[in-house]
């Protein structure tokens, strides 16, 4: 039974009015990090996911939990 990474990124981005690239901009990663976070291809590192939790204002597990 592996574990996955399941993300909310695209949602509360898309609620709080934000394209990929106004939020990449604010974390300081390209569009392409956060459209491979969004569709789960790239598990973001510590660094860029508390990034993203600060930039929308959410906590960490708001953004990322794991699924089965």
């Amino acid at each position: 039974m592996t574990d996955r990474l399941v993300t909310t990124l695209k949602e509360i981005r898309e609620a709080r009015g934000l394209t990929q690239a106004q939020l990449a901009e604010m974390v300081g990663v390209s569009r392409k990090t956060i459209n491979t976070v969004e569709n789960g291809v790239f598990v973001p590192s510590t660094v860029i996911a508390l990034k993203l939790a600060a930039a929308l204002g959410e906590p960490v597990e708001a953004l990322f939990s794991l699924g089965k």
